[in-house]
């Protein structure tokens, strides 16, 4: 994508031979893949012999949905909830946490999946495929999704104001890509545009909530933030998170033993490695059931690495000997996964390796904590606590973001597809899929508002900072202007249809009275299927220029 490698030479490997192809990958800079773990283009054509490349190609696909799914528990399980705790902390209100630290939190996946592939010369087609494709997969299936599930007026205000910031953004990346180049001073006020939306929102609501007087107030102070990125919530005065959590604390005080009980410091370590709750076990249904099977040992590796402080319980989810481990297993996680293991063999003065004096370091706080407090209350620097699981899981959803750059990279090469194409439909798909299925959940409960506010607020985030961090991370590695060279007829229409979608919905939702209705819904969808059927006719040239 950017003209600095306008033809990656690694695409050129499938013009050899098969016995060729290992020792043009080798002698190649280009394949050399420096910012992952694994180089998955000499694993396909170097150490798996040629014959066996459909298992290769299955294999890795096996492999990216492992990856799919360490981002989506990282950032759901422990990025959103640490930033959570943190805003709490900070007595942030709920709209600026909602469009600051909650949209990162929801977006992560998006954001580190972008900056990891636009901050590369060869992967940065993945980045703007990526996100154009998810936001036209989100405005559009999961938004239909949300409309046919649960018809509903949309809040006026907050959705009209949604769109356009999303179309400012989206043809701000638009003249970004037509120019073929950005600067440092572009780029801080593409990334100022993220701003100028959070003040607009403070702004607007605050003007809503002197109109309607005391109303909102309440809303205000509740110390919970729910887990929603964008604030048609705050607009309307209706909060369904903090009704969830009210019912959530109901149904677990049904559940609390009538007689006190003390739980032994084994036993807190044993059950707070355990992701499966019992009683929800019971409920739900066998699918679950089986995603939850293969999701544990995941999540057991997780929770043992990272922390998590949850301010609506008594406790602040304080695990003493659990947290005390944290102190040695969160930093040693983050020296030997930041930038790919970069910094685990680095050495002190020649002597002492990073990674030692991180454990030894770990051990001595984890001692002083562990022999300094008590099972039953957690410290006072227990929201400390949060900064430590949000660097870890952050650090994490980074290095998982890279290796399914780098993965999609090589899947692309093997399979001879632009790395556009592949942003637009695996990289894409795989950080949205949760998003609609939680977005079609929360329409099904009866809070359509909220699910279709996640849709259109998020997204404007990603975008901006997506492109703006990734575009900052490049200049900073070759001290230079950012150019971009366009792949084509394919970039265009990704960025037409994203643009068109929006201002369809910008005139199709005013004129039905801001009614989402199931006509609306399959609109969108028949749209989606239209787009989809034109980026692959022009992938494979049968629409061309």
């Amino acid at each position: 994508m950017m003209s600095e490698s306008s033809s990656d030479a690694c695409d050129l490997v499938m013009n050899y031979s098969a016995p060729e192809r290992c020792a043009f990958v080798k002698r190649t800079p280009d394949c050399s893949m420096a910012d992952g773990f694994i180089n998955y283009l000499k694993l396909a054509f170097c150490l798996l012999p040629p014959n066996l490349t459909p298992l290769t190609i299955t294999l890795c696909i096996i492999w990216l949905l492992v990856l799919f799914f360490i981002l989506g528990l990282a950032a759901s399980k422990f990025f959103c909830p640490n930033l959570s705790a943190i805003s709490s902390t900070l007595h942030l209100s709920h709209n600026v946490a909602g469009v600051t630290f909650l949209a990162l939190g929801n977006g992560a996946p998006d954001i580190f999946s972008a900056i990891a592939a636009i901050s590369r010369p060869h992967t940065a087609g993945l980045a703007v495929g990526a996100l154009f494709g998810a936001g036209i997969f989100v405005t559009t299936v999961v938004a239909g999704s949300v409309s046919l599930v649960k018809p509903f007026p949309v809040a006026s205000r907050p959705f009209l104001r949604d769109v356009v910031f999303y179309m400012i953004a989206v043809f701000w990346t638009f003249l970004i890509l037509y120019r073929g180049s950005t600067t440092l001073g572009e780029t801080l006020g593409y990334m100022g545009l993220y701003v100028v939306y959070v003040l607009t929102v403070i702004i607007s609501t605050y003007i809503y909530n002197r109109q309607k007087g005391s109303v909102t107030n309440g809303v205000q102070n509740v110390p919970h933030i729910p887990e929603f990125n964008s604030s048609y919530s705050s607009d309307e005065g209706d909060v369904p998170g903090l009704i969830d959590g009210t019912v959530q604390q109901e149904y677990e005080s049904e559940y609390s033993p009538l007689l006190p009980y003390s739980e032994s410091t084994s036993q807190i370590l044993l059950s707070s490695l355990n992701p499966v709750d019992n009683r929800k076990w019971r409920r739900k249904p066998w699918t679950w059931r089986v995603l939850k099977v293969v999701k544990t040992p995941l999540e057991v590796l997780l929770l043992f690495c990272v922390p998590v402080v949850d301010p609506d319980k008594e406790d602040k989810n304080w695990r003493r000997p659990l947290n005390s481990l944290h102190l040695i297993t969160s930093p040693l996680l983050c020296v030997l996964v930041f930038q790919s293991g970069a910094y685990g063999d680095l050495m002190i003065q020649g002597e002492v390796p990073v990674w030692l004096l991180t454990l030894l370091l770990g051990m001595f706080l984890a001692a002083i904590v562990f022999c300094s407090t008590t099972n039953d209350h957690p410290p006072k620097y227990h929201p400390l606590f949060a900064l430590l699981g949000f660097v870890a899981s952050a650090v994490l959803i980074s290095a998982a973001a890279s290796e399914v750059v780098s993965l999609l990279h090589m899947l692309g090469v093997v399979l001879s597809l632009s790395n556009t194409v592949l942003g637009l439909t695996l990289l894409a798909w795989g950080n949205s899929i949760g998003d609609c299925f939680s977005d079609i959940t929360i329409a099904r409960q009866g809070y359509p508002r909220m699910a279709i506010a996640a849709c259109f607020g998020g997204i404007i985030f990603n975008m901006l900072f997506g492109v703006g961090l990734g575009c900052l991370v490049q200049m900073c590695t070759t001290h230079s202007f950012v150019q971009f060279d366009s792949q084509g007829l394919l970039t265009w229409i990704l960025a037409g249809s994203l643009g068109l979608s929006l201002v369809l919905s910008f005139i199709i939702v005013p004129l039905s009275q801001f009614h989402l209705g199931r006509s609306y819904g399959i609109f969108l969808l028949i749209f989606y299927s239209i787009f989809l059927v034109i980026a692959l006719l022009t992938e494979f040239g049968k629409i061309h220029s």
